[in-house]
């Protein structure tokens, strides 16, 4: 791995983002560029237009008022980020990355994710951002629209850091699966640990066969492979093989279908995300 894209905002997972980036580049030698992106709404670029509420000689005056408010507004959102990269850059030293760049930019996460994606490995960002709601297990706004938009896979953190001891990778035979199989067979980065595949389907021969297919080829790449069988929905039939198998790290593909028969069925992925309380790595 050359380079890893990290995000990250004041939310309490950007400790997490930054202690799982220090993690990967110290067993890759990854560069990491570190970004904090300030929406326009932050900075006052996309502010609402009062002019046709406000009326006769205080209209100037006003709208005055809140040019100077929106100003100092921009300022304080980009010291702010600033503060906040100082802070991440320092956690990632700490955990032992050797090469960060510090980025502050100013508009949409997913385009920026999608503008610098081309030249690094992977992208990372916390499960939850500042404006999730933790009663209700909301995932954060710009997850899954990261998810779908971005090529490169995806690590989404979970609240703490725990250095992974082993890995599962949820297989269906699809292309994104086989993208993550063959990814984790190549990768340096779950180098040595403990290895679990699993299927959710009716235990018959056909579905051994595509798991003893993946097995075949972590095992050219040095791992010893663990094959399972899962029974029942597939999200409650993954996070609870998580919990009874002690898996520290989950791999899978991300988002098989349409963003509206998700809307309508519900989707797999985003109901992982919200089960499991460790880190996921999606592939599309």
């Amino acid at each position: 791995m050359q380079k890893l894209l990290a995000f990250i905002d004041a939310s309490i997972y950007s400790k997490s983002v930054c202690d799982h980036a220090g993690w990967i580049a110290q067993k890759t030698g990854a560069e990491v560029d570190l970004f904090h992106v300030i929406g326009r709404r932050e900075t006052g670029e996309s502010r609402q237009n009062l002019s046709g509420n406000i009326t006769l000689g205080a209209r100037s005056a006003l709208l005055a008022e809140l040019s100077a408010l929106d100003e100092q507004r921009g300022r304080l959102a980009q010291k702010r980020g600033r503060a906040i990269l100082e802070d991440g850059e320092a956690l990632l030293r700490a955990a032992g990355a050797k090469t960060v760049t510090s980025r502050l930019r100013i508009g949409d996460i997913v385009e920026t994710a999608c503008d610098f994606e081309g030249e690094a490995d992977m992208i990372m960002i916390g499960k939850r951002g500042e404006a999730a709601d933790f009663a209700k297990l909301h995932l954060g706004s710009n997850l899954e629209r990261i998810a779908r938009a971005a090529s490169k896979p995806l690590f989404v953190t979970s609240r703490g850091f725990q250095e992974p001891k082993t890995i599962m990778i949820a297989y269906d035979g699809g292309a994104s699966s086989m993208k993550a199989v063959d990814y984790v067979a190549r990768s340096p980065l779950f180098a040595g640990l403990t290895c679990h595949v699993v299927t959710v389907a009716a235990d018959t021969a056909e579905p051994r066969r595509m798991l003893d297919d993946a097995k075949a080829m972590l095992a050219g790449g040095g791992y010893q492979v663990e094959i399972d069988v899962l029974q029942g929905p597939p999200e409650a039939a993954i996070s609870e093989a998580v919990t009874q198998k002690s898996i520290d790290l989950l791999v899978m593909g991300a988002y098989g279908h349409s963003r509206i028969r998700s809307m309508i069925i519900g989707s797999t992925t985003s109901e992982v995300l919200r089960l499991c309380k460790i880190p996921v790595v999606l592939f599309r």
